[in-house]
């Protein structure tokens, strides 16, 4: 007598917690808004060969996820962005919840956007090669563009980027917050300055609650920040676009803005505030003694302001 034997049942199928290529691609592209082929592979594949990189970036294209611009006179430099239809891909991702990714219209639009956009991003590497050489930790996702806040009747400001980065020492981790303003020598030295006063406003700025929402003001007391932030981020401005003589000009004329308003004077008593080189965290990295204090005192690492 035979009897039936039953099929072994088949493994559950497990997903893979790590995200394949393609999608850390788009990913990366609706966080950043735009990223050369060299960026994108510092970001993501850092260890690999470029084409680890540049042939699913060729296939997105195929696809009309993403489209590129040739830079000039960059030898046939690529700098890569979302589509509409990218755009429409990425909005659900788990990452990108809550970001908007604005899709770049036309080459025309990509080449007013690529200056200060890309060079934004250039100052993310240098604290994501920094974190990997250290152990911190400080990903591609820990580096938001265009971070938004109000500031009352209307106004807001709006930084280049909010940076997260965890400092890992022994069994002590340290979260650290930033506003990173990344200045490239397009704006006069006064009106860069004067980003110190909004940063002051925002710091000291509570919203006043009428009717309705009056009952809620006791739910949210002090300052708006605290909404988002358990402190105050540090404030750190990068420079670039100019010769040394030029660039630390700008840096006394930050240091000025904290000594003559008293705002900025008030809020520096607690906030780490710095200025530094954009060549020179490329080069030493962000954690060596290339920052200065904007209240004063030596040069030192950001995390030590």
């Amino acid at each position: 007598m035979t009897t039936a034997q039953t099929a072994p049942a088949l493994p559950a199928h497990v997903p893979s917690p790590v995200e394949p290529l393609p999608n850390q691609l788009l990913t990366a592209l609706g966080q950043h808004r735009m990223a050369t082929t060299g960026q994108l592979h510092a970001l993501l594949r850092p260890h690999v060969r470029r084409q680890t990189v540049n042939t699913p970036l060729n296939e997105l294209r195929r696809q009309g996820l993403v489209d590129c611009t040739v830079l000039p006179r960059s030898r046939g430099m690529r700098a890569w962005y979302l589509t509409g239809d990218g755009v429409r891909m990425v909005k659900d991702f788990p990452a990108l919840r809550g970001r908007p990714a604005y899709p770049v219209t036309s080459a025309t639009a990509a080449s007013l956007k690529t200056p200060h956009t890309l060079t934004v991003l250039r100052t993310h590497l240098a604290f994501v090669a920094d974190a990997r050489e250290r152990g911190d930790e400080h990903g591609f996702l820990d580096w938001t563009p265009e971070v938004s806040h109000s500031l009352g009747d209307g106004e807001k400001v709006i930084t280049d980027a909010l940076m997260h980065y965890t400092l890992t020492r022994a069994q002590q981790r340290t979260k650290l917050r930033a506003f990173v303003e990344v200045d490239r020598t397009t704006m006069s030295s006064e009106r860069l300055a004067s980003k110190l006063i909004e940063y002051a406003r925002l710091w000291s700025y509570e919203p006043q609650l009428v009717g309705r929402n009056r009952s809620r003001q006791s739910a949210l007391p002090g300052p708006a920040w605290l909404r988002w932030y358990p402190v105050f981020p540090r404030i750190l401005f990068v420079l670039t676009g100019g010769n040394r003589q030029v660039l630390d000009n700008r840096i006394s004329d930050l240091q000025a803005m904290v000594t003559q308003h008293p705002l900025v004077a008030t809020m520096a008593r607690t906030v780490p505030l710095g200025a530094t080189i954009l060549d020179d965290i490329e080069a030493q990295g962000p954690t060596s003694d290339v920052w200065v204090p904007l209240s004063g005192g030596e040069s030192r690492p950001w995390t030590e302001l």
